[in-house]
């Protein structure tokens, strides 16, 4: 029986993870496709690549990975700490770097505008929401 995420990761007990992610219809994430005698091996350098721009943005360090033909495997490492630490504006800046939206509550407070005080709480939530989501995996991927 499988288990939901929020329920299978704590980071009290320990901050690695390790995750697989598998291709469907036995598709071809890197290596040669036998029936086809496509090559898919160029896909590695991308999902290296992206690995990496993802660990640089997010409070998580890769501690291994693994390419194989139709899957991947990745350990994580989340660090709270790391996040904790960052300032409003580089929890923005590394948010932007993924996610191309901003609430027009944040665009405001970035102009310079004054917010009311509800309108600052609001704005510190969303931060603080964003700042939880680039370092936990359970929420890593939602916008």
């Amino acid at each position: 029986m499988t288990i939901a995420r929020p329920r299978q990761i704590d980071l009290s007990a320990t901050p690695y993870y390790h995750c697989v992610n598998r291709c469907v219809r036995r598709f071809f994430l890197c290596g040669k496709d036998q029936q086809t005698g496509q090559s898919y091996k160029h896909r590695h350098g991308w999902i290296a690549d992206k690995l990496k721009s993802l660990s640089d943005s997010f409070a998580i360090d890769i501690a291994a990975y693994a390419v194989m033909s139709n899957h991947y495997h990745v350990v994580l490492r989340m660090d709270k700490a790391e996040a904790d630490s960052w300032s409003w504006q580089e929890v923005h800046r590394r948010w932007r770097q993924h996610f191309a939206t901003t609430p027009v509550i944040v665009g405001c407070y970035l102009k310079g505008e004054t917010l009311s005080k509800p309108e600052m709480g609001l704005e510190d939530e969303i931060i603080e929401t964003w700042r939880e989501r680039l370092y936990k995996v359970i929420k890593m991927w939602l916008p």
